[in-house]
């Protein structure tokens, strides 16, 4: 694979969002969002799981090989597992609701995190194409 331009990043960044949205937004079940705030339950994995299945759709779209979309999409995984942890715990021991401004901060946080992780993705595909 070539070196990707500027605008074909843009575009794998996009699709990674656009994949985000979905799996945060309509993909995510009410089961999902309780159970994120277990570590190793099976809620958490399973919506972790859908992002890295939804990553490793984009990059596969955009043209990475299997096996290296493979170990990107897992980390991505594994990543937004963590981060959702993270958050849950947080809000939780906090007993933060949506009427609290530091539910919104920490919300906030959590989604610059994941699509922080897409930036990395897309650098890191940049810098193996190169």
């Amino acid at each position: 694979m070539s070196a990707p331009s500027a605008l074909e990043i843009l575009v794998l960044v996009l699709l990674l969002q656009l994949k985000h949205a979905a799996f945060d937004g309509p993909f995510q079940t009410r089961w999902m969002i309780d159970g994120k705030g277990r570590f190793g339950s099976l809620p958490g994995i399973t919506h972790a799981a859908l992002h890295a299945a939804g990553s490793l759709v984009a990059l596969l779209l955009f043209g990475i090989p299997a096996a290296f979309a493979a170990i990107l999409a897992l980390a991505d995984g594994l990543v937004h597992y963590h981060v959702d942890f993270a958050k849950e715990l947080l809000v939780r021991r906090q007993r933060w609701t949506s009427r609290d401004s530091y539910f919104w901060w920490a919300l906030a946080a959590d989604q610059t995190l994941h699509h922080t992780t897409y930036i990395a993705m897309a650098a890191i595909v940049v810098s193996w194409a190169s």
